[in-house]
């Protein structure tokens, strides 16, 4: 479902805190590119609680918008529809208005995540292992359960998380066997490890990085490279970062709200690039 280019022209990103966010830099590059030099995108500072009212106050100008925590939930009940992907994991990170001015949600994060491991050549593994139990956590298991047939492992810090994890098991119909983060060294042998922990959570595992290891995402993207990062790199491994995710959700989200494709991925990632480097 894509917004109609030629009456649309405002599309921003909203969370809270958003200072951070690289969704303008992404996006405004992409109309650039896309010769939508009418186009804004810009970010709003808001949570759960104004987020109604900022709806409410939105016009026929508008075309999309981006959505970061703690709004991803919050939003669903302010939308006509929802994509199954969305669903599944109870989250919309891209809302797209329609010209008879219905809301549309989405979830570009966990295709974003299958594209950003293929553009590694990153097709397939055999098997899995999950570093936390977060928000984040719940993408990451849809978006591996597309692309690994055996065994996922998810390493937890508390028996909290641990029934967070079975619950999104559960729902989204991927068996995952659930490990103490203890043991969390483990997890680094697997053929695919995906790391969704805060920035810091990881650092003590980077000393446990095997001589060869296999493929790691690691979902971070400032600071970058992590410490894990930075040794599986040295160590020969493939490594795709949290800005490879950023730049391909961000590609599906200016498809969907510009209805161009495809959206730009070079000049997008160079922007983010960038960017992150004045930092």
């Amino acid at each position: 479902m894509s917004a109609r280019a030629a009456d649309a022209r405002r599309a921003a990103v909203l969370g809270k805190p958003i200072a951070h966010s690289l969704s303008p830099v992404l996006h405004r590059a992409a109309y650039e590119e896309l010769g939508l030099g009418d186009w804004s995108y810009d970010r709003f500072e808001i949570d759960e609680e104004a987020l109604p009212g900022f709806f409410e106050r939105l016009g026929p100008e508008w075309a999309g918008l981006s959505l970061t925590m703690p709004l991803k939930r919050a939003v669903i009940p302010l939308l006509d529809e929802i994509s199954d992907t969305a669903a599944s994991v109870e989250a919309v990170n891209t809302v797209v208005f329609a010209e008879d001015g219905r809301r549309f949600g989405d979830n570009t994060d966990i295709p974003g995540m299958v594209a950003a491991l293929r553009e590694r050549g990153i097709e397939q593994a055999e098997s899995a292992a999950i570093l936390g139990a977060g928000a984040t956590a719940s993408s990451a298991l849809a978006a591996v359960s597309r692309i690994c047939p055996g065994e996922i492992v998810a390493y937890v810090r508390s028996e909290a998380r641990a029934a967070e994890m079975r619950q999104w098991s559960e729902r989204l119909e991927v068996e995952v066997r659930i490990a103490d983060w203890a043991d969390a060294e483990r997890a680094l042998r697997a053929p695919l490890v995906v790391a969704t922990t805060p920035a810091g959570a990881t650092d003590a595992l980077a000393s446990a990085v095997p001589e060869r290891p296999a493929t790691l995402f690691d979902v971070l993207y400032d600071p970058w490279p992590t410490a894990l990062a930075a040794r599986w790199s040295a160590y020969g491994g493939a490594v795709v970062s949290g800005l490879d995710l950023l730049v391909h959700q961000a590609v599906l989200q200016v498809e969907q709200m510009t209805g161009r494709t495809p959206a730009p991925l070079d000049a997008m990632r160079k922007a983010g690039e960038h960017a992150l480097a004045r930092r």
